[in-house]
C-alpha cells in the first residue's frame, strides 16, 4: 500500500497515494461546515432543524481546531481515499515554514493514538517544493491563503535564522480586492466567496509599474453575478497583484516580494547567494495569477543584487499548475525515499519516545 502524502493549506487541503508525477487525486476546502441542532426541529418544519456553522482547522497555515482537522482527516483518508479502520499505512505532512513543535507533536499523536498509523513522517514545505522540481537548493517563495513565506534551502535544510514568514496572503488580497470593487460599485452587496471567485478569474499582475500607472484608463467590464446583479471590474483587478510588489497599497510599510527575497538572501553566506538566488521557485495559490510569473522575474531583472533571482522551470514531466500543489508532489517523492528506508517514525518509536520524537526524526 502507497504511502499518504497530506499538504493541508489554510484554504485548500490536498492528499493521494505518493504517486511523484501527477497532480494530488484530492483537492477539498479545508474549510467545514458543522451542522447544528438548533433544538426546534420537528416533524412539519424540518428546515428549522439544522443550522451552518463555518469551521476553519487552518488558519495562517497553521492547524487551530483540532477537532475540526480529526472530523476532516477522517473523511480524506478513509471516505476519500480508502483506507481500512484497522489497516492503516504510512502517513507523510507537509510542514509550513516556522510550525510550532506544538502543532508538530499533536499531529504525530493524533495519527498514531487516533488513526493508528503504521509509520508517520513530516518534512517543510519549502524543501519539499524544491524536490519537486528536482532541486535540493533554491528560494522558495510561498504565497498561500493565509501567509507568504520565503525559506531559502541548502542541501535540503532550510535556513531558518534567514527565512521569513509574513501574516499575509491571498485572504488579504481577497479584501482589497472587495474595497476596490465596492469603490467602483457602491450598490453591490457582494459575498467574500463571491469577491473570491471574481479575483480568481479577473486579478492580474501589470507588466510592471508604468504599465500599472497605465491601467487607470483599462478597459472595464461587465460581469453578472449569480444572482443577476452586474458588476463594473476595471483597475481593481490589477491592484490586487501590484499590492505584492507595492505592499503600500495594502498600507504597509514593507518593499515588494522581490526585495524581499533579495533581502534575505543577502543574510546567508555570500558564497551561497547564487545557489539559492539562481533556483527561486514559486509556490502557493496567488503565485498562479496571470502575469505575476512574468512580473517577478522582469522586476527580479530590475533589482539592485548582484546575482539576479531566476525562477526555476518545472520538469516537463511533471504536471500542469505544479505550483499549485508543488509540496504535495516534493511530499511524494520523498515519502517514496523515506518510508522504504525506514527513515520515518514508527509505531515503536512513538511508543518509546512520545510525540516528542517528531523533532528527532523528522527534520
Amino acid at each position: 500500500m502507497e504511502a499518504l502524502v497530506v499538504d493541508a493549506g489554510s484554504k485548500l487541503l490536498k492528499a493521494g497515494a505518493a504517486i511523484p508525477d501527477q497532480s494530488p487525486p484530492m483537492i477539498i476546502p479545508s474549510q467545514m461546515k458543522r451542522m447544528v441542532d438548533d433544538g426546534s426541529s420537528s416533524a412539519d418544519n424540518p428546515a428549522t432543524v439544522l443550522e451552518d456553522v463555518t469551521l476553519d482547522p487552518i488558519e495562517r497555515g497553521f492547524i487551530k481546531d483540532w477537532d475540526a482537522m480529526e472530523d476532516l482527516l477522517r473523511y480524506v483518508v478513509y471516505t476519500g481515499l480508502g483506507w481500512e479502520e484497522g489497516n492503516e499505512g504510512n502517513i507523510l505532512f507537509t510542514d509550513p515554514l516556522c510550525t510550532p513543535k506544538a502543532i508538530r507533536e499533536q499531529l504525530v499523536q493524533l495519527m498514531f493514538e487516533t488513526f493508528n498509523v503504521s509509520g508517520f513522517y513530516a518534512s517543510e514545505q519549502a524543501v519539499l517544493s524544491l524536490y519537486a522540481v528536482g532541486r535540493i537548493s533554491g528560494c522558495t517563495v510561498d504565497i498561500g491563503h493565509g501567509k507568504i513565506d520565503i525559506a531559502p534551502v541548502l542541501e535540503g535544510a532550510v535556513q531558518h535564522i534567514a527565512s521569513k514568514r509574513f501574516e499575509l496572503g491571498g485572504t488579504e488580497l481577497t479584501k482589497l480586492f472587495a474595497q476596490e470593487l465596492g469603490k467602483s460599485n457602491p450598490s453591490m452587496n457582494l459575498s467574500m466567496s463571491d469577491v473570491e471567485k471574481l479575483k480568481e478569474q479577473y486579478a492580474n499582475c501589470a507588466e510592471d509599474e508604468i504599465a500599472y500607472e497605465k491601467t487607470r484608463n483599462c478597459e472595464i467590464e461587465q460581469h453578472t453575478l449569480p444572482d443577476g446583479q452586474v458588476i463594473s471590474i476595471g483597475r481593481e483587478r490589477y491592484s490586487v497583484g501590484e499590492s505584492l510588489f507595492q505592499p503600500s497599497i495594502l498600507g504597509l510599510e514593507e518593499h515588494g516580494i522581490v526585495e524581499q527575497l533579495v533581502r534575505i538572501i543577502s543574510t546567508v553566506s555570500s558564497e551561497n547567494h547564487r545557489q539559492l538566488l539562481e533556483n527561486t521557485v514559486l509556490c502557493g495559490g496567488t503565485t498562479s495569477m496571470t502575469g505575476f510569473e512574468g512580473r517577478f522575474q522582469k522586476e527580479a531583472n530590475l533589482c539592485s543584487s548582484a546575482i539576479r533571482p531566476t525562477l526555476v522551470k518545472p520538469p516537463e514531466y511533471m504536471p500542469e499548475n505544479l505550483g499549485l500543489y508543488s509540496a504535495w508532489v516534493g511530499g511524494a517523492i520523498l515519502a517514496k525515499v523515506v518510508f522504504p528506508q525506514n527513515q520515518h517514525v514508527t509505531k515503536a518509536d512513538y511508543d518509546e519516545t512520545g510525540p516528542s520524537v517528531v523533532h528527532r526524526k523528522c527534520f
